[in-house]
């Protein structure tokens, strides 16, 4: 080969051309048009770039257009067909009851599980911080939607009782298992104190079972949803008005919210890879 005349070869995978110089020795230099990064490098540490990471902007997309539909229809639904909401009244204050806790352990509650993937490049413990202040809100809020269940029952003429249906069971079991998670998620990961050994053995644990009380809100709604709309129809329901219809698509759109937030939040690809500085992670969390 002539000398001076350089032999170039693309490799399409990376787009790296490789260069062989008059020595004989090669040289890889990256292309202006670098269209697949694994890693890219920001103030020494390692990012990941949303946009290549296959499908995750597009399913983020519908995750979160599907949550603001749900907490739409659950208010459209109350306040057209359910009288709206108010502070005095057994069913005005009883109506708040749906619409806080399909926001809070629905929607707040899906989106601080999916924390760590949607800002994957953020600290680590600045996430946890998140974490924590957002299950911060959905224990204020909640508190205030199981408020208004329960006084709706006592203020009825004649009072309804209470904690006797499946709902209100997997409630309670819901809301134990979701403070108690918070109170031992607080304590082992935001405390600096507590050991890292300890620290690794909790992981798995609070995965786990994040994921499970996540499960569980979804079916405690369903049943919630199925609850109020046989006793506010009665009979009526059986012959399918617009109403029931209407609200057996709200379910059905809540249940595909869940297993859509349990796919994101099992497939390995959509995980968040550990950073220099995150102290205890699982390789991936």
């Amino acid at each position: 080969m002539d000398r001076g005349i350089l032999k170039c070869q693309c490799t399409f995978s990376y787009e790296v051309v490789t260069v062989e110089v008059e020595n004989g020795c090669n040289q890889e230099l990256p292309t202006p048009n670098n269209n697949y990064v694994s890693n890219i490098k920001q103030n020494g540490h390692s990012i990941e770039p949303m946009n290549q990471i296959p499908g995750y902007l597009s399913i983020y997309a519908i995750f979160q257009i599907i949550g603001i539909f749900l907490i739409l229809s659950v208010f459209l639904w109350l306040q057209i067909y359910r009288t709206g909401f108010g502070f005095s009244g057994t069913i005005h204050i009883c109506n708040w009851h749906p619409l806080l806790m399909t926001i809070t352990f629905i929607y707040l509650f899906a989106n601080s599980i999916l924390h760590f993937r949607n800002f994957r490049n953020t600290t680590k413990r600045k996430l946890k911080m998140q974490h924590a202040t957002i299950h911060s809100c959905i224990v204020i809020f909640g508190v205030l939607g199981i408020w208004t269940g329960l006084n709706s029952n006592l203020i009825a003429n004649p009072p309804i009782p209470k904690f006797y249906s499946l709902h209100s069971w997997l409630g309670i079991i819901t809301v134990i298992i979701f403070l108690s998670q918070f109170t031992s998620g607080f304590i082992s990961f935001v405390y600096p104190e507590i050991g890292i050994r300890y620290k690794k053995v909790m992981m798995p644990y609070h995965i786990i079972f994040g994921i499970l009380t996540f499960v569980l809100s979804i079916i405690t709604s369903v049943l919630g949803f199925s609850e109020k709309i046989i006793f506010a129809l009665n009979h009526q329901y059986e012959h399918m008005p617009t109403e029931g219809l209407f609200l057996n698509f709200v379910g059905i759109v809540l249940i595909i919210y869940g297993i859509l937030v349990v796919y994101i939040l099992i497939k390995p690809e959509y995980k968040r890879s550990s950073k220099p500085n995150d102290g205890v992670t699982n390789n991936r969390t």
